[in-house]
């Protein structure tokens, strides 16, 4: 038996005044959905464990059967897996966005203008070269969506979305040890050493940013310019099964997605990309 799982991440959209109060998905002529829904079998799933933030990489790996409160590890690690680095046991991978700040302390954007992909990778390579050591690792990914490797870092760490919060004070968000917590596992530094060794990385990446080329032929145009990082979603190689683990009657398998962190899902989910 085949299986054909479709996600239509963020489909549903907001209602659009000029559309008389729909949204897209109301408002488009859907006769292939209508067609499944009318000889299928309709529902609703809670894909959010309770615990959990309601993020892409939970739903869509809860979607496949993990169970993400035994085997999450944030977005860090499968964004990794999509770049095709593959984590030591030491490695706490991040998430790293590019963004804007404005000169008055705020967040202004989670994507630092809208970088393209090269422009992103330009920055990263320079920030690689700058900041990085045998600790420090920067990767390139897709536009403003880059990776943090840290080696021995304490994933025991509070960090925040910056696409969550446009207009807060980016100081008030910075990196901090889960309650406060100064105690190092082996082999691994603190919490705290891991909180502020990030928080030097993002200080720093503010002043470097300050005086790259790109940066100032963003102000010329008007542009939103691309002035800090901002690591999150920090995790550990996760210890998931394949889907032919879990699931005897699958065989094989492919994943087709323009999403970094669905590539990571399928990577550890034994799927082709």
């Amino acid at each position: 038996m085949k299986h054909l799982i479709i996600l239509g991440d963020g489909m549903s959209d907001h209602k659009v005044a000029r559309l008389g109060g729909k949204t897209l998905l109301e408002y488009a002529s859907t006769p292939a959905f209508d067609r499944l829904a009318s000889e299928g079998r309709s529902g609703m799933l809670h894909t959010i464990p309770s615990g959990l933030h309601p993020g892409s990489e939970v739903a869509n790996a809860t979607i496949l059967g993990y169970d993400l409160t035994e085997v999450y590890e944030g977005r860090g690690p499968l964004e990794a897996a999509s770049m095709g680095y593959e984590m030591t046991a030491d490695d706490m991978a991040m998430r790293c966005n590019i963004l804007t700040l404005t000169s008055d302390g705020l967040i202004q954007n989670h994507h630092g203008g809208h970088l393209t992909t090269d422009e992103g990778r330009d920055i990263i390579e320079m920030l690689d070269w700058k900041l990085g050591s045998d600790r420090v690792k920067f990767l390139p990914g897709v536009q403003y969506r880059h990776l943090l490797v840290i080696k021995g870092g304490d994933k025991r760490i509070v960090t925040t979305p910056p696409h969550d919060n446009p207009g807060k004070e980016w100081r008030n968000l910075l990196v901090r040890p889960i309650d406060g917590n100064d105690t190092a596992l082996p082999g691994k530094m603190s919490p705290r050493e891991t909180a502020d060794l990030i928080n030097s990385l993002i200080l720093r990446s503010q002043e470097l940013l300050a005086e790259h080329p790109l940066s100032k032929r963003h102000e010329e145009q008007g542009r939103p310019v691309a002035n800090s990082i901002w690591p999150w979603s920090q995790g550990y190689r996760p210890s998931m099964l394949t889907l032919q683990q879990m699931y005897p009657d699958v065989r094989t398998g492919a994943v087709i997605t323009a999403v970094d962190l669905i590539n990571g899902i399928g990577h550890y989910a034994g799927l082709r990309s």
